[in-house]
């Protein structure tokens, strides 16, 4: 069931609006209810809320029947975007017979990857409306691969396979079509979003817009041991903190889940986890708790957040790129994220609580560091706890090909991942 439920968020899940939309409606279909910030909050004792922020980022909340102060908040925080590309205003453009549209890059994708691959395309669409403070915002995504970005072929390209440099504003543009000459326009793919819409052409005022890659997830080896698919980075964390938010309640204390936006462009946007919304969001909900301002402060002082994205498993034919003593490998649990430099926030005292509760529990996890010569990547951990300086840990599964159009997990470690973030949130102590 938990593999059918992660199957279904990875197909689903195409844009960072699609991403919270998914999240939203299965929460609400196990009981949580939907709440505004714009709106007066009225929380209750055993009462379960989600809230949508902007679209492309989702906070969830359960607050136990029995709720004491002197409880712990534990928070758990993951991202919704992944690499992609693009689309760019005024799109439309010919080359020959050729219809494209203009792209920019989104994060750091393994560019190549993206070559030859069926690509659709997701987002939300600004139309025209009465009140110019509220354009009607719409999802779209489209029901089959509207565009392809075609490699050159190795007779044209000698050296292919030597490793050849990829320009993003020649060599990323994606064909829509190949149309006779007396049927050329400069305004093909929007002409084609208006009819998708029924809308007008004229009735679109903006758009955000990405590509995304059509394959499916899918078992990979003799006896099903990986899973293959896009998205895998972060859509994995995602539902591991929907499992964790429907599952894990606690009676006398405090859940959140936070899904960012922009996580792979830095999350420095109000959507990101750079902003100051998940600070505010737990003091508004301490604040229908009816306590003090100093009882706020303390509750937030002694909170907890898990950071959860996922980290590198040891690559078969480049193990010399992983650590010399820490090879997490698919298959063996998921990853406690570690760095002196603070890309990864997680601290001894926090290391060790988690510890100490997967040990508990039976949860088998293992440890993940950069090699000393190597710079590696970030999380939203660091970024959120500037705003918010709880006690953090960095955990993930560790995957294969991390930011390629298609990437690889291990199955076993999806269990994993999810039972620890369940565990943390729903853990009474001895």
């Amino acid at each position: 069931m938990k593999q059918e439920k992660l199957f279904d968020l990875l197909k689903a899940a195409v844009s960072p609006c699609e991403c919270v939309k998914a999240a939203k409606q299965e929460l609400l279909e196990n009981g949580f209810e939907e709440i505004d910030y714009t709106g007066d909050w009225k929380l209750v004792r055993g009462g379960r809320y989600v809230l949508n922020h902007h679209d492309t980022t989702m906070f969830a909340f359960t607050v136990g029947s029995g709720y004491n102060k002197k409880d712990m908040v534990r928070i758990a925080a993951a991202h919704t975007d992944y690499p992609y590309l693009r689309i760019k205003p005024n799109p439309d453009f010919m080359t020959n017979s050729y219809a494209q549209v203009n792209v920019e890059v989104y994060g750091g994708p393994i560019l190549n990857t993206w070559f030859d691959r069926p690509l659709g395309v997701a987002g939300r669409v600004a139309i025209k409306s009465e009140d110019v403070f509220n354009p009607r915002m719409v999802l779209y995504r489209s029901k089959k691969p509207v565009m392809i970005i075609p490699n050159l072929a190795i007779h044209m390209n000698r050296d292919v396979n030597k490793g050849v440099g990829i320009n993003n504003q020649v060599d990323l543009m994606p064909v829509l079509d190949s149309i006779p000459e007396d049927e050329r326009t400069t305004d093909y793919f929007l002409s084609f979003l208006a009819r998708e819409l029924s809308v007008e052409k004229s009735d679109i005022i903006d758009f955000e817009l990405n590509t995304f890659c059509m394959e499916e997830p899918c078992f990979v080896g003799v006896n099903d041991t990986m899973i293959s698919s896009p998205r895998i980075d972060n859509q994995s964390s995602c539902r591991a903190l929907l499992d964790a938010i429907e599952d894990g309640n606690r009676a006398d204390g405090i859940n959140i889940i936070a899904l960012f936006d922009h996580e792979e462009i830095g999350s420095s946007s109000k959507q990101g986890a750079a902003s100051i919304m998940l600070h505010d969001m737990l003091r508004r909900i301490l604040s229908n708790m009816d306590l003090s301002e100093n009882e706020i402060d303390e509750s937030i002082y002694d909170a907890m957040l898990l950071s959860v994205d996922v980290a590198h498993a040891l690559h078969p034919n480049k193990k010399e790129k992983m650590d010399i003593t820490n090879k997490p490998v698919m298959g063996k649990g998921f990853c406690i994220k570690q760095a002196c430099s603070q890309s990864y926030a997680t601290d001894a005292q926090a290391i060790a609580i988690l510890c100490q509760l997967c040990d508990e529990k039976g949860i088998p996890y293992q440890r993940f560091v950069n090699r000393s010569d190597s710079r590696g990547g970030s999380t939203l951990g660091s970024i959120a706890g500037t705003l918010l300086p709880v006690k953090t840990v960095d955990i993930g599964i560790p995957i294969l090909a991390m930011h390629s159009a298609c990437e690889l997990m291990g199955v076993r470690d999806m269990k994993a991942l999810s039972d620890c973030v369940t565990a943390f949130f729903g853990y009474l102590g001895k």
